[in-house]
């Protein structure tokens, strides 16, 4: 039996498979070692397992995540190791993952737009190359962390419609100061930041508010991001995450505006990524 993760900073999506065939699908919470130690993967995990398997038999764990790059992987391994002693454990970045289950074995381009935002050039087995985000604090263009602040920025400046900043006042009865402080002090101001993206989707995600906010966001995301790869626009566009998924009709348009073909644009990997496994059972 081998284990698939699919960790952003917010959740983590895990399915068990055997033999091509899914046994079990689970959630925990994210797992981004930017901001979680071992010690905190190890308990969190042990108490988030279905009880109804013997999680020790597991022999592979292919784990793609939010933040992990090549120094972080101890961590991760660290965090998983007593969890599942009999695994070889696998630890990649969600980057390629998300690529793995949007083109499998094909070459292409793939995007990420959840909490936080990523991007590359994949050519059928791994990635070749990655225009870095440069994170929550300096970059992540198009991501729900990104469009958050936005929303927060706006509200505490008072750049918001009346009537839209009068229902935002009304739903979480924060001041600017109340945010700015929680933002400054939440332990994950990236996952803090992007709930509030929910807000665009209750009353006014049709608002012409709403829709300019996120097209700028996405905006952003392509003159800053996506532009920067040579010849992006001969390049079919491919996207995985919550925010793609639920802004993608605002989304296409974009893709169209900057003169790039329209691919596939999902909410989750991890149809692909079993996928993926099931048909390339040596990858790591």
């Amino acid at each position: 039996m081998i284990l698939i993760a699919d960790s952003g900073s917010t959740k983590t999506s895990w399915c068990l498979v055997d033999s091509g065939k899914k046994i079990v699908e689970f959630s925990t919470e994210g797992y981004n070692p930017c901001y979680v130690g071992e010690d905190y993967i190890t308990r969190s995990l042990r108490g988030a397992l279905p009880p109804c398997f013997s999680w020790d038999e597991v022999r592979e764990v292919h784990f793609y995540g939010a933040g992990c790059y090549e120094e972080e992987f101890l961590i991760i391994r660290r965090g998983l190791q007593p969890v599942f002693p009999k695994a070889r454990l696998f630890v990649a970045m969600d980057l390629l993952g998300s690529a793995r289950a949007l083109l499998g074995n094909k070459p292409g381009f793939a995007a990420i737009l959840g909490t936080g935002t990523n991007s590359c050039l994949y050519d059928g087995v791994n990635v070749t190359h990655n225009i870095d985000s440069l994170g929550f604090l300096l970059g992540d263009e198009g991501s729900g962390g990104y469009i958050g602040k936005c929303i927060i920025r706006d509200y505490i400046r008072e750049d918001m419609p009346v009537e839209i900043r009068r229902f935002f006042q009304n739903q979480y009865q924060l001041s600017g100061e109340e945010l700015v402080h929680r933002i400054y002090m939440d332990k994950m101001p990236n996952r803090y930041c992007a709930n509030f993206t929910r807000f665009l989707t209750m009353q006014c995600k049709e608002n012409e508010y709403a829709v300019k906010l996120v097209a700028e966001a996405f905006r952003d995301f392509f003159k800053n991001i996506v532009c920067k790869y040579p010849g992006y626009e001969s390049l079919t566009f491919n996207c995985i995450g919550s925010i793609g998924w639920v802004f993608q009709d605002i989304l296409c348009e974009i893709v169209k505006e900057y003169n790039m073909k329209l691919g596939r644009i999902i909410r989750e990997p991890m149809e692909g990524l079993v996928e993926y496994h099931s048909n390339n059972p040596n990858s790591i």
